[in-house]
């Protein structure tokens, strides 16, 4: 964790090592690893306990675990030690090592013009990301647009936070300025990462969705957030101009992505998974989007960061011959909310289908040939796991559930694939306070189905990156913005079904005019927000999309002052398991839409203003 270490170093933004600079920039081979290093501050997004988007409410851990993250998800944020503070130094020093870059990357001898705009526009880029991670935690940030000289005056480091909408201008005119010297795609896969137009544009969509949503788009509840001059930081305004333009962000981010080659995912058998049943391939298709590394689908990935311990962390115990593998630990799981947020099989909320028991969701029902490819056949269940959408099975592992992959494909028998045995003394069963499960419900969405489970400590892991921006989130960044500019246009119909027909659904009109008791919900502005929002929040469960999401759209506190429910994981019978139970009880207030800035740094420069509430 990089903190304020001098009377000048407020924000650590004044350049040291001064003798070393120049001979940085040399030589060509000098110069791109300064570049690299500019690139080495992006955030460990598949590092469980760092990654801040994973301590919300999608997520649970067991109750040990003092992860930065959990801590965050339990209520016990602080002011003088805050979780997540690595992020305000760490991308403040990458801030600063991108501004010497830039401030010395002309005097490089060997490298050619072309090469040098692109670099300069990657770290102009990667500027613009910094500032964007920040803000989405803090709010309203100091802007670092360039690095004070080492002799500055301490008043001049003494920053202030800017403005919100200040900060917003600044981000996106740093992409629009880095966009035209990027090129549109890479073929290199030893490049793959690097930034191209596609990524520049998509990160463009996603900044102006946020600066247009609820938390900075005339926040009133941020009206006393002032800097230390009186300077208003939020907003109080609602602009729904900031909706067009969001809208013709996606729109642009979504033409110059598919003229580039990418498209939703779908899943391609190979010769293992040859005779793949269609439900099985909808499900794959579904489950990959995530684990399948540089699919047609992923627009920008984080190679800064592979996800390999978090599969290990997310995966079940699956084959009995290797019961003692303590590799498995199933150390964290998704709270029942989140199953029941996913659809029925006719693509509506559980609460809303008519043809689906809400009421008696907890009952016991025995599967039979007709459930076989989702949940073992003969086995006795909780009815909320029956008659779901396949984004459902493809997400999460169950008491019962298929597992598909891990070396067993042939799904023409079912009785030949895996699932998951989670009751006491079972399999999968709780051993002790440092394995898992939690809830009953693994994240299956990150593991990877080539996978193969070994004895003891043996599991053969197929990485991949942490997708950062995939098609599918511009196409509901796109929908979100079209209806909040125009409401639910043919257009918004368009992109949600698209996604929709990738997990076997129908369409928005079909689905909620033949089976939805709100059957005319899609047709008012507020009804597809809220049918918007619901599939976002399923289409890209465990992202660390939700955690933003729930924020900005300034639902957190609807949404996380709740209990985390759990199946009952200490019952051996299964009349005793499902029966939910309450494991922790979930607060959030006004003040915990932002994190707090230490009090260190607000000793050390008296100019930074705490957040509200801390």
């Amino acid at each position: 964790m990089l903190m304020l270490n001098s009377c000048k170093k407020y924000l650590d933004v004044v350049p040291d090592n001064i003798a070393t600079i120049d001979n940085a920039f040399t030589m060509r081979t000098q110069a791109e690893k300064f570049l690299f290093t500019c690139f080495s501050y992006m955030p460990k997004d598949a590092n469980m306990g760092g990654n801040p988007a994973l301590g919300g409410d999608e997520i649970w851990r067991l109750p040990q675990d003092e992860s930065e993250t959990f801590l965050i998800s339990k209520g016990l944020q602080n002011v003088v030690s805050p979780y997540g503070n690595g992020y305000w130094g760490g991308l403040y020093q990458g801030l600063r090592d991108c501004n010497i870059f830039l401030e010395n990357v002309g005097k490089v001898p060997d490298l050619s013009d072309g090469e040098r705009a692109r670099w300069i526009a990657e770290v102009k880029f990667l500027k613009a990301y910094y500032h964007f991670y920040l803000m989405r935690m803090y709010g309203p940030i100091p802007l670092i647009k360039t690095n004070l000289p080492i002799d500055a005056d301490v008043n001049q480091v003494k920053v202030f936070r800017d403005p919100v909408d200040s900060c917003f201008n600044y981000i996106t005119d740093l992409i629009n300025e880095a966009t035209p010297d990027l090129p549109q795609v890479i073929s290199d896969p030893s490049r793959f990462g690097r930034i191209t137009q596609p990524i520049a544009l998509a990160l463009k969509a996603k900044v102006l969705v946020t600066a247009a949503s609820p938390l900075f788009n005339g926040n009133t509840d941020q009206a006393g957030l002032r800097n230390s001059t009186g300077v208003q930081l939020f907003n109080q305004v609602y602009d729904p101009h900031k909706w067009v333009v969001a809208a013709e962000a996606c729109e642009a981010a979504i033409n110059i992505s598919e003229a580039n080659g990418f498209k939703l995912f779908y899943f391609s058998p190979n010769f293992e998974q040859a005779n793949i049943t269609p439900l099985m391939k909808t499900q794959m298709s579904i489950r990959n989007t995530l684990a399948q590394k540089w699919n047609s689908e992923i627009i920008w990935a984080n190679t800064q960061s592979e996800v390999v311990g978090l599969q290990s962390s997310a995966s079940p115990k699956l084959d009995p011959l290797f019961s003692d593998n303590v590799a498995l630990r199933e150390d964290f799981n998704a709270p029942l909310k989140m199953a029941e947020m996913f659809y029925t099989k006719n693509g509506v909320p559980i609460r809303e289908d008519k043809t689906w028991n809400y009421e008696n969701r907890y009952n016991l029902r025995t599967s039979g040939t007709a459930d076989q490819l989702m949940i073992r056949n003969g086995y006795v269940s909780a009815a909320l796991n029956f008659d779901r959408e396949q984004r459902f099975y493809a997400n999460l592992g169950f008491d019962g559930g298929i597992w598909y992959g891990q070396g067993k494909y042939n799904d023409n028998n079912p009785s030949e694939l895996f699932y998951v045995v989670g009751k006491r003394g079972q399999l999968n069963g709780q051993l002790g306070i440092f394995f898992g499960p939690i809830t009953g419900y693994s994240v299956k969405k990150y593991v990877h189905y080539q996978n193969v489970q070994g004895k003891v400590g043996d599991y053969s892991i197929t990485s991949y990156p942490w997708p950062l921006i995939r098609l599918a989130d511009l196409y509901l960044l796109y929908a979100e913005a079209l209806n909040e500019s125009q409401g639910p246009v043919p257009a918004v119909h368009q992109y949600l079904n698209l996604i929709r027909a990738r997990a076997g659904l129908g369409t928005i009109q079909e689905s909620w005019t033949n089976y939805s008791s709100n059957p005319t919900k899609f047709t008012t502005q507020s009804g597809m927000r809220e049918i918007i929002h619901q599939e976002r929040a399923i289409e890209l469960a465990f992202e660390a999309q939700r955690f933003w999401d729930l924020r900005r759209w300034k639902k957190a506190a609807n949404e996380m002052n709740s209990s985390v429910r759990a199946w009952n994981l200490q019952q051996e019978e299964s009349v005793a398991y499902y029966r939910p139970m309450s494991i922790f009880n979930q607060t959030f207030g006004l003040k915990d839409y932002f994190f707090p800035i230490s009090e260190r740094n607000l000793t050390v420069n008296p100019n930074l203003v705490q957040n509200l509430g801390w």
